[in-house]
This record gives C-alpha cells, sequence and structure tokens, in this order.
C-alpha cells in the first residue's frame, strides 16, 4: 500500500514536471528570443552611439566656449592695460595743456606784449638795422620844438569850432527828423588823435562820433564775438545789433518760430506785433528780410539827414558844408569864402550796453575794418577808454611827459615815409597801441622828458619784434591789467587777446610793404629830422653819445 501510494504520487510528480504548460519546448522559442534580443541590442548600441556622439559634440562646444571665454577674458585686460596706458597719456597731455595754458595766461597778464627790460632787445633786430643810429637827444629836442609845436599851436581853437558846430548840425538833425519813426540821436563826442593831442600831420581831422538809438517801443540789442557763440577768427572784434521791441524777449517769442495755425493767437502778442512786415524793418535801418541793423543803412540815413539839417541852419553861417569822401560816409568839409577848409568826421555808432564801447558803422580814414565780412558786422571801438587811459597814466607821470613826444615823432616819421613809399599796412593806430603798452609797462619815472630818445627806442624795438612776430595785440582786449578807474567791461577784459596783425597773417604783400615801410622808415629818420631840425653847433653835441638801434 504504501508502496503503491508512493508510485502514484511519483507518478503524478512526473506528469506534472513533464507537462508542456509549464515548461515549453527550448528548441522552439530560442531562436525567436535570441533575435529579438540581437535587434535590441543593435538598437541600444545605435543609441548609446548617438548619445556619445551629442556628449562630445557638447564637450567640444562647452571647450570650443571655454576657449571663447578665456580669449575674451584676455582682450578685455588687453583693452584695459590699454586704456590704462592711454588714461595715462591723456591725463599727462591734459597735464602739460594746462600747464602751457597757465603759462600763457601768465604771459598775457604779466608780460603779454614781452616788452620789459633792455637786456637782449638788440637780438631781434635784423640785418637791415645794422648801422642805424637815433639822433641825438639835442637834435630830437629841436625837431619837435620846430616842426611838432610849431604845427599843432591850433588844434585847439579848431577843436572848439568843430565842436560848436556840430553840436548846432545835430539839433538842427533832431528837429528835422520824424520823433516817432526815425532814429534818436544824442551828443557827439570828440575820439582820436585830435583830443589826445598827438596829431601832428596836417590837414588836421577831428573825429566825432555819434551815439543813436531806435524810437519807442524799439531797442537795440548787441551781441559780440566775445558774449559766448561762436564767431569765425575773421569776425573777431565785430558784432551785430539786433532791433527788437522793448516787450519782447531776447531769443523772442515762440510765436515767430512756430506756426500756430490761423485759428490759433498768441497770448504774448497780437496778429499785428507779431508779424513784422519787411518794409518797417527796412524803415529801422535793419538788412533785408533781417532784424539786424545794417550799417549801409545807417549811413544813408545819416547822410540824408545831415543834408536837410544844414539846408534848415545853412543861413546862420557863412561857409559851405559838404561830404569830402565818397569812401567815408561821415567826412564833412566846411569851405570857408578866403578858401580855408576844416576837416571832420561826424560817424553814427551804437552804444554797447551800458559801457563807452560803441559799435561804429565806418572807420574813416583807416584800414582797420577795411575788410567787414557783412553790413550787418559792426566793429567795436574803444577810442573813448582810450583816451581816458591816457588821461589817467598822464596824471601819475613827471611834468612835460616824453610819452606824447614818442607818438608824435614816431607818427610824422611814419606819414612821412608813406608820402614817399606809398601807404602800407601800418597805421597811426597800431603805433598808439604801442605806446600804451609800454605806458603801462613802464614805471612813471622813466617818461621824464630827457629820456624821449630811449623812449622812442623802445617804441621802434617793441613795434619791430610785432612786426617780426606779426602779433600786436589790442590794449584792451584780453588785458586783465586794465586800471579799475576806468570801469572797463569785465567781458572784454577775460576774452582771448585780439592780434591786430592778424589780418597780415595770410596777406603776404601787405605785410611785406608794411615791413619794408618800416625799414625804410628807419633808415631814412636821420635825414628826415634833420631836414626839419635847425643847426645846432657842434659844441652842444660833444659828449652825446648816439646808440645805434
Amino acid at each position: 500500500m504504501p508502496v503503491g501510494l508512493f508510485r502514484v504520487c511519483l507518478l503524478v510528480i512526473t506528469a506534472i514536471v513533464n507537462h508542456p504548460l509549464f515548461f515549453p519546448k527550448e528548441n522552439g522559442t530560442v531562436p525567436e528570443n535570441t533575435e529579438e534580443i540581437i535587434q535590441k541590442m543593435k538598437e541600444r548600441e545605435e543609441s548609446l552611439r548617438l548619445e556619445q556622439l551629442r556628449l562630445e559634440q557638447e564637450i567640444a562646444d562647452q571647450e570650443a566656449t571655454q576657449k571663447a571665454l578665456e580669449k575674451a577674458a584676455v582682450v578685455v585686460e588687453e583693452s584695459k592695460e590699454e586704456k590704462v596706458r592711454w588714461d595715462m597719456w591723456t591725463a599727462l597731455s591734459m597735464v602739460i595743456f594746462l600747464l602751457i595754458e597757465l603759462w600763457r595766461q601768465d604771459f598775457q597778464e604779466g608780460n603779454w606784449q614781452d616788452i620789459g627790460g633792455e637786456e637782449d632787445d638788440m637780438a631781434v633786430l635784423g640785418k637791415a638795422f645794422k648801422g642805424v643810429a637815433l639822433p641825438n637827444k639835442a637834435v630830437l629836442a629841436s625837431f619837435y620844438e620846430k616842426r611838432i609845436l610849431g604845427t599843432t599851436g591850433d588844434m585847439a581853437r579848431m577843436r572848439e569850432m568843430v565842436e560848436g558846430f556840430a553840436d548846432d548840425l545835430l539839433e538842427a538833425l533832431r528837429s528835422v527828423c520824424n520823433r516817432d519813426a526815425d532814429m534818436e540821436v544824442e551828443d557827439c563826442m570828440g575820439v582820436g588823435s585830435m583830443y589826445e593831442n598827438w596829431r601832428v600831420r596836417k590837414p588836421f581831422v577831428c573825429d566825432l562820433i555819434v551815439p543813436f538809438a531806435p524810437p519807442e517801443p524799439y531797442c537795440f540789442r548787441c551781441q559780440t564775438w566775445c558774449s559766448g557763440d561762436s564767431f569765425p577768427p575773421d569776425e573777431q572784434g565785430y558784432g551785430t545789433i539786433k532791433v527788437c521791441r522793448a516787450d519782447e524777449d531776447a531769443t523772442g517769442c515762440i510765436c515767430d518760430k512756430t506756426k500756430l495755425g490761423e485759428d490759433m493767437l498768441c497770448l504774448l502778442h497780437s496778429h499785428v506785433s507779431s508779424t513784422r512786415p519787411s518794409s518797417e524793418m527796412e524803415d529801422l535801418l535793419c538788412f533785408k528780410n533781417t532784424q539786424y541793423l545794417d550799417a549801409d543803412q545807417v549811413m544813408k540815413w545819416f547822410q540824408i539827414a545831415v543834408t536837410k539839417a544844414w539846408n534848415r541852419i545853412s543861413h546862420k553861417y557863412e561857409f559851405d558844408l559838404s561830404f569830402s569822401l565818397l569812401d567815408s560816409p561821415g567826412a564833412l568839409k566846411i569851405k570857408f569864402k578866403s578858401g580855408k577848409s576844416i576837416a571832420f568826421n561826424l560817424t553814427p555808432v551804437v552804444q554797447y550796453e551800458n559801457s563807452d564801447v560803441y559799435f561804429i558803422s565806418h572807420f574813416p580814414r583807416s584800414s582797420l575794418a577795411a575788410d567787414v565780412p557783412s553790413s550787418t558786422h559792426w566793429f567795436l571801438t574803444f577810442a573813448v577808454y582810450e583816451r581816458r587811459f591816457i588821461q589817467l597814466v598822464s596824471k601819475t607821470l613827471p611834468a612835460n611827459a616824453c610819452h606824447v613826444s614818442c607818438l608824435q615823432i614816431l607818427s610824422f616819421l611814419h606819414g612821412k615815409q608813406c608820402s614817399l613809399t606809398g601807404p602800407s599796412g601800418l597805421t597811426n593806430y597800431h603805433l598808439k597801441t604801442v605806446l600804451l603798452h609800454l605806458l603801462q609797462a613802464r614805471p612813471s619815472q622813466d617818461w621824464a622828458p630827457e629820456k624821449l630818445e630811449a623812449r622812442l627806442q623802445d617804441m621802434l624795438k617793441f613795434l619791430e619784434k610785432c612786426l617780426h612776430e606779426k602779433k600786436l595785440y589790442h590794449f584792451f582786449i584780453g588785458n586783465g591789467k586794465v586800471p579799475a578807474e576806468l570801469a572797463f567791461p569785465v567781458i572784454f577784459q577775460r576774452a582771448e587777446p585780439l592780434n591786430l596783425f592778424r589780418p597780415f597773417v595770410l596777406r603776404r604783400d601787405i605785410y611785406r610793404k608794411m615791413v619794408d615801410t618800416f625799414h625804410e622808415m628807419l633808415r631814412n629818420m636821420s635825414a628826415l629830422i634833420n631836414e626839419y631840425t635847425v643847426h645846432i653847433p657842434l659844441a652842444h653835441t660833444n659828449g652825446i653819445h648816439k646808440e645805434p638801434l
């Protein structure tokens, strides 16, 4: 029984083990599973290969990016180093520039024309001056007494006569002008050599300036080359004059610059006042289609007004009045029945703000404003301050000081030389500018009358140096040492110095003529002076050394 039961159990177990559902045949399924596994392995291998390529590409990109960053860092570092070097050079250049600028300011303020001292002055003189000697003190004194003092005695009487007649003429001019439409003329002022007592050459001509202003409600707004706006180099020394309404802003209302439209009105200006016809501005002597005062229009108006004024008062005088020069609109001449005549210049000017600087329409008998940029550009004249400076300095000089004598002698010699060789670019104004610089640079005791010869030599040396360097600076413009008593406008003191010889830098023919005339004057100096000097005994000149120039 147990044996049989055991057999039955063994049989059941064998049957179960060999049942196909539990253990399928290996030979039938293995081939299919192998191909599938191989295919999957190939796919897996391909995916791994692609992943490897992607990772290699990423690594390469990262390496390239890293190299680019490293290269950029190197460039930035180099640029920083270059910038540091550039900043260092820039800073160094700025320091050098500032040092030069400080030196230039000190040079201009302290010794800006290099006037001082006798040392090494002879070194600047050229070969043309060798052998040239100034006449001695006795000859100069005799020449001055005979030629200068003997011909200037009537100047005071002539000034008085001209001023009286000019006042009467201007009073008549005011009476013939329309006070509501014409310019308002003020009293005249005398300027120039006749009123500074150094004119020596005949005919004596009085220079009078006449300030004028526009009628109400208009006013003048002046702008100079040193007022802030940029002016070309050839316009330095000039300015413009704008005619505006007194209630108008200096920059003008926006309604003048913007089209408001037909149905819009400016709240500040009416339609009538905001639109200015061309004829209205021309009646105010402005340049066509502008608000800027025209110098040519002013002179035409002034000539017509003077003619009307003379017609009104001509019956009171026993002489004739006429315009003497066509190229100088303000030049007038009084002709007496005896044949004698007196010439004077009456020139309209515009006052700059509340100072005694004036915009002048024309310079009579002068090349200072020969090349005016346009008729709306007015040259500035400082003649009133020049006269006051000479008067102020004269009070501190010794009695009978030689400063005026030096200018008179040099002006006479220059005029004589020009009559022989023709006019040159050098003018009496240049000579006066030289004197003004020397008056400021030299102490008062150096202008004693017995030092006439030495001061005359100083003027010639200084002028020759300026001609050599082509630089002669205006005395007032850029001069920070103008006496405070003159109340000179600060804007001109702070301006860049104005070189009066600048027009000759590009005009070499005129410059050459000017230098040649100066050289000829020096060589002919002794002959010109001796021609007008009485004979002086030799005993008077013994022991007097002639210093070569």
